[in-house]
């Protein structure tokens, strides 16, 4: 019986398996599944899910008479890429970065195991700051911007913004919004010149709290980021602009001069970046600008407001550019300074 060059039906097929030589029932078998082909494995593939984008339509209106408009620039918020789940160290402040969080102290062989299991943090311990600029704030047109809060899904686009026009912020960091890939934009932050600043642990109003409490928002926080960038913070806004003098006695404690503002966006309030750039607009030289970078709106009106102050010949400058020297520890500022 010969089976090359035809198909075998089913019922040769059952003939074939129930009687012959054992050769004769294998090379049936084979036979029957290439006839019947070979079903292909299912598989499936995951797309990952959409990210979000913030864009929305339209263009600016202008800050001031017969100014240029700009568009509103599409926000995409950064994903959190930090390791979840870890735990804090013995012995280290409550609320302080978790185990397994790579080693301020590290180097050599466990340097390299640090960049292996954070690519994404720059090579050695910590960023290298640029110094302040050698810029004479009382001769020259001075702002400082500066944003409460994050960091947050947005401050990643506003260091974008900020470093296409040359400009530097005080960033006053909430303790918490630290672990995981805030650690990665504050050390990111100090690479680019800006400054650090505290603003609590989890932002309470400071003044309703005990001596105890007071020192633990603040000194969580202080050691978180001098943890994750090396930087000891000597700047510190208190929430709310809350304070009283046992506030102060815990920042002067602590080497921390209190920073408020003298222009407020209401940008927490009244998320339109329109509105948001024309009260920033209002800033005059030595100027301190109160915004959030947790917010879109606030981080979508920086453009316009960048192209306004730019055109008016002002320099976006961190508060210690702006001040010119080293604050008083405790003191407020700046309702206690000449500006």
């Amino acid at each position: 019986m010969t089976l090359r060059g035809t198909r075998p039906g089913p019922l040769a097929v059952l003939a074939l398996l129930s009687g012959g030589s054992m050769r004769v029932r294998m090379v049936s078998m084979a036979l029957l599944l290439a006839a019947a082909g070979c079903a292909s494995p299912i598989t499936t593939t995951g797309a990952p899910p959409p990210t979000a984008t913030i864009a929305p339509t339209g263009r600016a209106t202008p800050i001031g008479p017969n100014e240029p408009t700009a568009p509103i620039v599409p926000i995409v918020p950064a994903g959190p890429t930090g390791p979840p789940g870890r735990t804090a160290p013995a012995g280290a402040p409550a609320g302080a970065p978790a185990a397994g969080a790579p080693s301020a102290t590290a180097s050599g062989t466990a340097g390299a195991r640090k960049a292996e299991a954070r690519p994404d943090w720059p090579v050695g311990d910590f960023p290298v700051p640029r110094p302040a600029r050698r810029i004479n704030c009382e001769r020259v047109r001075c702002v400082a911007l500066t944003f409460d809060d994050g960091p947050g899904a947005y401050t990643a686009a506003l260091l974008d913004m900020l470093a296409r026009h040359r400009g530097r912020a005080t960033f006053f960091v909430v303790g918490q919004m630290v672990p995981g890939d805030g650690e990665r934009i504050l050390r990111r932050m100090v690479a680019e010149g800006h400054e650090l600043g505290n603003h609590s642990w989890s932002h309470p109003e400071l003044p309703g709290l005990s001596e105890a409490g007071i020192r633990e928002q603040l000194n969580r926080t202080q050691w978180i980021v001098k943890r994750a960038t090396g930087v000891t913070m000597d700047l510190m806004r208190p929430p709310y602009g809350a304070t009283d003098a046992r506030v102060a006695a815990e920042s002067r404690h602590l080497g921390l001069a209190q920073i408020l503002w003298d222009v407020d966006t209401l940008d927490w309030r009244d998320r339109d970046s329109s509105i948001v750039a024309r009260r920033a607009a209002e800033a005059t030289p030595g100027s301190i600008v109160l915004m959030h970078d947790i917010h879109a709106s606030t981080v979508q009106a920086v453009p316009r407001l960048l192209h306004h102050f730019a055109a008016r010949g002002y320099r976006l400058v961190t508060l210690s550019e702006l001040y010119g020297r080293r604050l008083v520890s405790g003191r407020k500022y700046p309702v206690d300074s000449g500006f």
